[in-house]
C-alpha cells in the first residue's frame, strides 16, 4: 500500500510541479494521474531518426520542389493546385492554401485522429524507435488507447485470423476442413496463385464462425471495440460471451481492405459453397463489413496503398469494379488498379485519389450496372480535376475485366489501351449510341445532357475541347461558334437558376458571416508585432536575449492571442538564460497547445523575407510600444475630455503624460 501511495505521489508531482516542461506530451484523459509521458529524449531521437518526407508520403503525394523542399496536394483540404510544402532539413510540413502546419507528431494526430502520445507511440513501432516514459508514469494501457487505434489493431489481428484459417494452419481437427477446401477454391474456380494470397492476406470464416472471438477477447479487446468492429452481431442489451455473439461473416473468402496508409480497416467476404443457408445474407454474392469509426465505404479506394507507388506519367491509375478484379490485374502485372467498394463512387474519394495522380483509366463491367456506374463518375471526375480514359470491353465478349485478364492476360491491357476513349466519346457513346440515326430532338436532349457534364470542369480550354468533341461525336451540322454560344446560353441558365435557388439562403450566410470577427487571425496574433518579433526570434536567436531584455518588463506584450502568449514564454526562456533552441522547442514544453505547435511550424517553415534582421527588429518593437501609447493617449484624451472639480492637478499630470507621449510616437525604438 505504502508503495502504491509513492507511485502515486511521485506521478502527481510530476504532472503538477513539472508540468511546464512535459505538458505537450500529455495525453489528455480525465483519469490524468494513468497517463504516461513519453521522454523528451525519445521525442528528439524520433524527430532526428523519421524523415518527415517518409511520414507525409504514406498520405500525399510529393515532388521534389528544390533545397530539401517537397511539395504536393495537400491532404488536409480538397485543392487542384499544389500549395502543401514539406521541409525534410526542417521536419516542418505548411500549407499555403488551408494553414495547417506542424511536424511529425502533429501530422500523424491530424490524419490518423490520435492524442500525442499516441502519435508518439505510432511513429516508434512504424520505424522501429523503442518509446520510453518518465519513470513513475507507466506506460498506456490498453483502456487509455483511442478506440479507433484499438479497432486498427483488433483488424490486423482478425486478419491474421482468417488468413491463418485459410492457410489451414488454424484448427487442424476442422471437420469441414475450411483452408483447405478454401484454398483449392482459390487456386481452382478463382483460379490465383497461392503467392497472391500471402500477398494480401486472403482469409477464410470457418462456416461456424468460430474461433475469432475467442481469439479477440483472449488478447483483452474493450467491449466497446468487439461491439463496434462490426466483425459480429451483438445485440444491445446482451452481455458478451460465445454464446450472445454471432460472427458476421461464416463459410466465406476473405479479403481484407485496407486505407490508403495500409491499415487493415473492413472486409469483403465472398460467398461460396460453404456459407451456411442459415446465414442473413446468404443470397448476397458479396458482404462488406458495416461502416464502423474506422471505414467509411464512401473513403476508401481498395489497393490504393499499393497502387500509389506505382502511378506516373505513363501508369495512370486503372480503376475496376470490384477486388477479385483488381487481384486479378495486380496479379498479371497491372500494378495500379483500384476499385471503389461497389459501384458507390464518392467525391471524397476522387480527391483522395487526385492526391497522387490525375491520370485514371476506367475499365468497369461491360453490363448495364458497369456503364451506369462509368456515367457516375464521370461528372465527379471532372470536377476533381482528373482526367479520364475509359477502356471499353466489348459487350458480345460477356467478360469482366478478372475474366479477360485470366484468359489473355497483360497483351489485353495493350490492346484496350490502343482503343481507348476520351471521357467526352465515352459520355456521347453512352447518352446517344447512334447518332446517325438520331433525331433532332433526340441530338438537341443528349447535347444538353452533355452540358450538363462540362459545367463540372473548371477549365475554358477543356470545355472547349470537349465541344469540339461532341460536334463530332454526335454528328451535328452546326458551326463550332453556334455550339460554343448554346453552351454558353445554357452555362448562363444553369447559373441563374442555382443563383435563384439559394439566393434567400446565401443571403442569409452573409449576413451571419458578415457579424463575425476575424477569429483564427484574431486567435493567431496574425500580422501583429509579437508574431514578427517572435517570427524574428526563432530566425535568429541570437537577438532573442536583447529583445527580452528591451520588453519583457513593458508590458507591451498582448497575451490575449497566441503569438503574444508564445513570445512572452519564449523571451523568458531567453532572458533566463535557458533558451533549448528553436529545434526542441516542443521536447521542452514551451509549445503546450495545438495552437502554439501550429504557429511555430508556421514560422519556423519559412524564414523572415528580409536582409536586415535588426531593422526588422527595430519596426517591430517601435510597432509594439506605439500600440501601447497610443493606446493610453487615447485614454488621456478621453479624461480631459470630461474634467471634474478639483482635477487641475490631475490634469496638469495627464497634459504632461500626454506631451511624453507624443514625443515618444515621433522617435523609433531599437535594440
Amino acid at each position: 500500500m505504502l508503495n502504491r501511495i509513492g507511485i502515486v505521489a511521485r506521478v502527481i508531482f510530476r504532472l503538477f510541479i513539472l508540468a511546464p516542461d512535459h505538458s505537450a506530451y500529455r495525453n489528455p484523459h480525465p483519469a490524468f494521474f494513468t497517463m504516461p509521458i513519453v521522454k523528451p529524449t525519445c521525442i528528439r531521437d524520433l524527430k532526428f531518426r523519421v524523415n518527415i518526407v517518409d511520414v507525409v508520403s504514406r498520405v500525399a503525394m510529393l515532388k521534389p520542389a528544390g533545397s530539401g523542399r517537397f511539395k504536393g496536394l495537400c491532404p488536409f483540404h480538397n485543392e487542384k493546385t499544389p500549395s502543401f510544402h514539406v521541409d525534410s532539413n526542417k521536419g516542418f510540413y505548411k500549407c499555403f492554401g488551408c494553414g495547417k502546419a506542424g511536424d511529425i507528431f502533429t501530422f500523424i494526430q491530424e490524419t490518423e485522429q490520435l492524442s500525442f502520445v499516441e502519435a508518439v507511440e505510432t511513429l516508434g513501432k512504424r520505424y522501429g524507435v523503442p518509446v520510453e516514459y518518465e519513470e513513475g508514469s507507466g506506460g498506456p494501457s490498453r483502456e487509455e488507447r483511442s478506440l479507433r487505434q484499438e479497432l486498427f489493431d483488433l483488424h490486423e489481428t482478425a486478419a491474421e485470423h482468417f488468413h491463418q484459417v485459410f492457410k489451414g494452419n488454424f484448427d487442424p481437427n476442422d471437420p469441414a476442413k475450411t483452408g483447405e477446401w478454401m484454398r483449392a477454391y482459390w487456386q481452382n474456380v478463382r483460379r490465383f496463385a497461392p503467392e497472391l494470397a500471402d500477398e494480401f492476406k486472403i482469409g477464410a470464416a470457418a462456416p461456424d464462425g468460430s474461433g475469432l472471438f475467442s481469439r479477440l477477447y483472449k488478447e483483452h479487446h474493450t467491449e466497446e471495440a468487439l461491439r463496434k468492429c462490426g466483425l459480429f452481431f451483438v445485440r444491445d442489451n446482451e452481455p458478451l460471451t460465445l454464446h450472445t455473439v454471432r460472427p458476421r461473416f461464416r463459410g466465406r473468402l476473405m479479403i481484407p481492405i485496407r486505407d490508403h496508409q495500409g491499415r487493415v480497416v473492413a472486409f469483403t467476404a465472398r460467398a461460396t459453397d460453404l456459407t451456411p443457408a442459415d446465414d442473413p445474407a446468404h443470397e448476397a454474392k458479396y458482404v462488406n463489413s458495416p461502416e464502423t469509426p474506422i471505414f467509411t465505404k464512401g473513403n476508401i479506394i481498395f489497393n490504393l496503398d499499393r497502387a500509389r507507388a506505382a502511378v506516373g506519367p505513363d501508369a495512370p491509375f486503372v480503376l475496376v469494379e470490384g477486388q477479385l478484379d483488381a487481384l486479378r490485374c495486380w496479379s498479371v502485372g497491372i500494378k495500379t488498379a483500384i476499385a471503389f467498394q461497389g459501384t458507390a463512387i464518392t467525391e471524397p474519394q476522387l480527391a483522395l485519389l487526385r492526391r497522387y495522380h490525375t491520370q485514371v483509366e476506367c475499365l468497369l463491367d461491360s453490363d448495364a450496372a458497369g456503364q451506369k456506374a462509368a456515367l457516375r463518375y464521370l461528372p465527379l471526375a471532372l470536377k476533381a480535376g482528373l482526367e479520364s480514359r475509359f477502356l471499353a470491353l466489348a459487350s458480345a465478349t460477356k467478360l469482366d475485366p478478372d475474366l479477360l485478364f485470366l484468359e489473355h492476360g497483360p497483351a489485353a491491357y495493350d490492346e484496350l489501351r490502343q482503343h481507348a476513349l476520351s471521357a467526352m466519346a465515352f459520355a456521347c457513346r453512352g447518352i446517344l449510341p447512334d447518332p446517325a440515326a438520331a433525331s433532332a430532338e433526340q441530338k438537341t436532349q443528349a447535347t444538353r445532357a452533355l452540358f450538363d457534364l462540362i459545367l463540372n470542369a473548371d477549365s475554358d480550354i477543356t470545355r472547349a475541347q470537349f465541344l469540339e468533341e461532341i460536334r463530332a461525336h454526335l454528328h451535328l451540322a452546326t458551326s463550332p461558334q453556334a455550339l460554343i454560344n448554346d453552351f454558353d446560353a445554357y452555362r448562363h441558365r444553369a447559373a441563374q437558376r442555382a443563383a435563384s435557388a439559394t439566393a434567400a439562403a446565401a443571403s442569409e450566410t452573409e449576413a451571419t458571416e458578415s457579424r463575425k470577427p476575424n477569429t483564427e487571425n484574431t486567435a493567431t496574433g496574425a500580422n501583429t508585432p509579437e508574431y514578427h518579433l517572435l517570427l524574428l526570434c526563432l530566425h535568429n536567436e541570437h537577438l532573442g536575449p536583447r529583445i527580452a531584455q528591451r520588453i519583457l518588463d513593458t508590458g507591451w506584450i498582448d497575451r490575449a492571442h497566441t503569438a503574444g502568449a508564445l513570445l512572452e514564454k519564449i523571451l523568458n526562456h531567453f532572458a533566463g538564460d535557458d533558451w533549448p533552441g528553436r529545434d526542441h522547442l516542443d521536447e521542452y514544453g514551451l509549445l503546450e497547445t495545438d495552437a502554439e505547435k501550429a504557429l511555430a511550424a508556421t514560422l519556423l517553415f519559412d524564414p523572415p523575407k528580409t536582409d536586415e534582421p535588426l531593422r526588422a527588429v527595430d519596426q517591430a518593437l517601435t510597432a509594439l510600444r506605439n500600440r501601447a501609447l497610443l493606446k493610453r493617449k487615447q485614454q488621456i484624451e478621453l479624461a480631459l475630455a470630461a474634467p471634474h472639480e478639483d482635477s487641475n492637478g490631475d490634469n496638469l499630470s495627464l497634459l504632461k503624460e500626454l506631451t511624453n507621449i507624443t514625443r515618444q510616437l515621433r522617435q523609433p525604438l531599437g535594440l
